[in-house]
């Protein structure tokens, strides 16, 4: 009995001191990848200044004073003393290049009069913010300073369920606080409160805060995989369900960023919806699967290219469509003007088309059958909008923006594919040869504006020619 028991001890000492290390060595070791990367984390400080808020008693003549009642006077009196203060936010961002750029949210710097950026060595910067992306939730800034630290950006379409991940940010403004998890899903679908669904977010567990907003979340490789930008709380605090946006996402929007200030994106001319058991059943399929299209836009690239409303995509451009969440998501990362393989089932049965991408507003996606002509003094290329456009936008004249050259004066305005001018200061645009005499004509470093409906909003931007 004895040396059972002694041989029973043996066994279980070799157990405890075999199992204890392989669980310790499970664990993932975050040490390095703060050291290697902290300083290429930043903070952000993002100031609104209050707008005027009318007369108080310093505007106002001191005969008109005394002639006011008093109780009209102490109102006022007490109007004066309620200045509108400042709005802060905090936020965190990484930086991309040793020269200075940065990306973090966009709804980190979104209405901001004045962003300044904090290094980990605690120097401070005033950013200019490059350009922003409401869709994607993504902004590009510039500091003026060289030789920086910075992020190494991964490779977001490898990411697994269940893979550490680590983040690195300023939650409730304390200063460079890690937190650690795992990836929860890929691929959730967000949409935002204007319906929009471009982005196929990373969910994790990692503790994400306000004052995260912005930061890099890291593999274990130190790569930055996705960018923090929103949370799920019932308490403003974390309880374990965060998202970020895929580095993917990220590094095509910047790059547009960076090259015209603007982001464009691909665009199908559809309407869709889930495919649920009935419907599949209903369609001849076999399971629930894909994008079915519910709706097609007159003309768009979807109806030109041979698609029908009842077809279900379940591939484009060699990528699957699972559910119909996932087409945006593949079609917005697609350049406009590229042509891709499209894998649908009709009536049951499979078929392959090829379909030319048109742009995000539709308006370049249609055939060119009128006249185009372009401005090398500002960099943009349009062409005569069609007949139907006209009547269904009440216009008499006007052009549709092709292409804008990365630098020019239009890209500098924030002219974007698929805008649509109807002015040019005050002069009415007819058609591309009248745009391309009055623009010749303009004066040069003088702001002019012109008046342009984008997605069906009209509006106003001012151009200047730097000459």
């Amino acid at each position: 009995m004895k040396h059972v028991f002694r041989s029973l001890v043996a066994v279980l000492s070799l157990v405890f001191l075999v199992a204890v290390p392989l669980r310790a060595g499970d664990l993932p070791d975050f040490r390095e990848i703060v050291r290697k990367n902290s300083g290429a984390v930043v903070k952000i400080l993002s100031t609104q200044r209050p707008q005027a808020q009318g007369a108080t008693p310093q505007d106002i003549d001191p005969r008109y004073l005394e002639q006011m009642p008093d109780i009209f006077r102490h109102l006022l009196e007490q109007r004066g003393q309620r200045q509108p203060r400042e709005r802060q936010a905090t936020g965190s961002g990484f930086i991309t290049s040793t020269d200075g750029y940065i990306l973090t949210n966009h709804h980190v710097v979104d209405g901001a009069d004045e962003v300044t950026v904090r290094l980990n060595d605690r120097r401070e910067f005033e950013a200019k913010v490059i350009g922003t992306d409401k869709r994607s939730d993504i902004a590009l800034l510039k500091i003026d300073a060289t030789g920086l630290q910075t992020a190494t950006l991964g490779d977001s379409e490898a990411l697994e369920v269940g893979e550490w991940v680590l983040a690195i940010g300023s939650p409730f403004g304390l200063d460079y606080s890690v937190t650690a998890g795992i990836v929860s899903a890929r691929g959730r679908s967000l949409p935002t409160e204007t319906g929009d669904n471009y982005v196929p977010f990373i969910q994790t567990d990692v503790a994400i805060n306000p004052g995260n907003s912005g930061g890099p979340l890291f593999n274990l490789k130190g790569e930055v995989v996705g960018i923090n930008s929103q949370i799920y709380t019932r308490s403003g605090g974390s309880i374990g369900l965060s998202f970020a946006i895929p580095i993917e996402v990220a590094r095509d929007v910047s790059q547009q960023l960076r090259a015209t200030g603007a982001v464009v994106r691909g665009w199908l001319g559809v309407g869709i919806q889930d495919v649920d058991r009935n419907l599949a059943e209903s369609f001849g399929l076999d399971r629930p699967m894909g994008a079915l299209i519910s709706q097609l836009e007159p003309g768009g690239p979807a109806e030109k290219a041979g698609i029908k409303v009842g077809d279900v995509i379940v591939e484009l451009g060699g990528r699957e469509i699972g559910e119909s969440a996932d087409l945006p998501h593949v079609v917005g990362l697609i350049k406009p003007d590229t042509e891709v393989p499209v894998k649908l089932f009709r009536e049951g049965k499979p078929r392959n088309l090829n379909v030319r991408v048109g742009t995000l507003g539709g308006e370049e996606s249609r055939d060119i059958a009128s006249a185009d002509a372009g401005s090398d003094r500002i960099g943009l290329d349009v062409e005569d909008l069609s007949d139907q456009q006209k009547a269904r936008m009440r216009l008499a004249g006007g052009v549709v923006v092709r292409a804008v050259a990365p630098g020019k004066a239009a890209a500098r305005a924030g002219l974007m594919p698929g805008d649509i001018i109807a002015q040019v200061g005050n002069d009415p645009v007819r058609d591309a040869a009248d745009f391309e005499q009055i623009v010749d004509g303009l004066p040069a470093n003088v702001h002019v504006p012109l008046r342009l409906i984008r997605r069906g909003q009209a509006g106003f931007i001012a151009l200047r020619i730097e000459e």
